[in-house]
């Protein structure tokens, strides 16, 4: 025979465990300190300088 559960004990246990899942998230997200914080936003812009630094210009005409 199959086991019989608790429909609302289940149904709390998703809810818990959903709700874990985005506070592992937030922790990740909001549990930094400052320093890190810019640190990254550095890194970041960085990274788009030196992307934006190499693309090629496709507005100008070709030379002659």
């Amino acid at each position: 025979m199959a086991e019989i559960i608790n429909l609302r004990q289940a149904r709390k246990q998703k809810a818990r465990a959903a709700a874990e899942k985005t506070a592992e998230q937030n922790r990740i997200s909001f549990g930094r300190t400052k320093a890190e914080r810019k640190l990254t936003e550095a890194e970041r812009d960085k990274a788009a300088r030196h992307i934006d630094g190499h693309k090629r210009d496709r507005d100008k005409p070709e030379p002659a």
